[in-house]
């Protein structure tokens, strides 16, 4: 996990530099693809994925050290036809992987939240779950641990291959020509992205795309067809840990409604989308019959609430580079400390932004909180190192949490402040 967080100081930056370039030239062409609130929503959301993954809070139903130390039936080393071999497996791999999160109920939940924008730019590539706590994608490595593909190699690929996907999330680049045919593009992700019936489920691929065109999932991106892009059955909200659970919650509550016990157990395992016809009929979920003629999910923002949330998702990141910097001097105990404050955090400021109330009580906890644990200790996780006063800096930082949350629940709402366009 500390070989992760490493990597993460080094990607995060190039992340950053390719986001700002892309609203650059998208206010520049006067063709904005980013809304403030949504493009925090997503940054957000891959805030809390990064928290997730470098602490390692999964529980791993296999690992893929074991698969290859019990199947292997050779063992080769790890030349340049290997590292081609297991990137094309890693990529076949996440072909499946996707599909299946595409096609079965319970593994969509956990999908769901990378779909959630109703944009489609380079900020929603960071959409990424927490609710994956169950890791399984090791199975759809049978191939590689049979042939014997080093786990070093997957090891150092993996992330490669993730981060390879952030690129094609953009509507400012138009088709490829014979890339078309090879690599898995923004125009033909667009089309994965859309909820236009023509485009449903369609372009699965990674990184190749002749995996789509094999089993039959492949479309082209059609110019008489623009993509409309979301969910089916909305998310209706700024905040990433609601809409990671969103789905797993609504499956639920089908299961404890229905009356039919074959029902309750086959729901998890049901085609995306499926629920009992009792539960159907009783318990309507609204879902969008005109992709083109739909209320997207805009709740009043003021100018000043936009400013705010975007110094709070900045003042975030910032702390969590910190947090990966010092990885190993924090500790693992301090790591989820310090984590949860993030989290927490990010909780909170995206519940203000859906104008919840509840949100005020979330950011004044963890507002004394903080500032409790700063006069206790007298430093933030050894921040003072490497910042003069920094205790005073994150007492500063909880105290305006404390006030703005105040302000922006009581004092400045929707109605009474000055509203924007997104």
């Amino acid at each position: 996990m500390e070989t992760y967080a490493t990597a993460l100081l080094y990607a995060i930056p190039f992340f950053v530099i390719l986001l700002t370039i892309e609203i650059t030239y998208g206010y520049f062409v006067k063709k904005q693809m980013h809304k403030v609130m949504d493009t925090v929503s997503s940054i957000s959301s891959g805030l809390t994925n990064i928290i997730k993954d470098t602490l390692g809070l999964a529980v791993i139903v296999i690992s893929y050290p074991f698969l290859l130390e019990h199947l292997a039936i050779t063992e080769i080393k790890a030349n340049w036809l290997v590292w081609g071999v297991a990137f094309v497996v890693l990529d076949f791999a996440g072909y499946w992987n996707h599909r299946l999160s595409h096609k079965i109920n319970i593994f969509w939940n956990q999908h769901v939240i990378h779909h959630s924008s109703e944009e489609f730019n380079l900020a929603c590539a960071l959409r990424q779950p927490i609710s994956n706590l169950v890791g399984y994608f090791s199975l759809f490595l049978l191939p590689a641990a049979v042939l014997g593909v080093p786990h070093k190699v997957i090891a150092v690929l993996a992330p490669i291959h993730l981060f390879a996907q952030f690129w094609y999330h953009t509507r400012h680049i138009g088709k490829m020509g014979w890339l078309e045919y090879i690599l898995v593009t923004p125009s033909q992700h667009r089309v994965h992205h859309a909820i236009n019936p023509e485009y449903i489920d369609k372009n699965l691929g990674q990184i190749l795309c002749v995996w789509d065109r094999m089993f039959g999932t492949f479309q082209e991106e059609l110019d008489q067809v623009p993509p409309q892009y979301g969910v089916l059955k909305p998310a209706g909200s700024w905040n990433p840990i609601i809409i990671n659970f969103q789905h797993l919650w609504r499956l639920l509550q089908d299961a404890w409604r229905t009356r039919s016990f074959w029902d309750k157990i086959r729901i998890w395992f049901m085609p995306t989308g499926w629920r009992p016809d009792d539960v159907k009929e009783k318990y309507p979920i609204a879902i969008i019959g005109d992709v083109y003629n739909f209320k997207r999910y805009a709740p009043s923002a003021t100018k000043g609430l936009k400013l705010y949330v975007v110094f709070q998702m900045l003042i975030s990141l910032g702390l969590m580079m910190f947090m990966f910097y010092n990885y190993t001097q924090i500790g693992f105990e301090g790591l989820l400390i310090f984590s949860g404050f993030i989290f927490i955090g990010i909780f909170g400021y995206t519940t203000l932004m859906d104008r919840k109330k509840y949100a005020v009580g979330i950011e004044v906890v963890r507002g004394v909180a903080g500032i409790i644990w700063i006069v206790y200790l007298g430093d933030w996780f050894g921040l003072n190192a490497y910042l003069p006063q920094a205790d005073l800096w994150i007492v500063a930082y909880f105290l305006i949490t404390i006030f703005a949350s105040i302000y922006f629940t009581y004092f400045e709402n929707g109605e009474t402040g000055l509203r924007l366009a997104s």
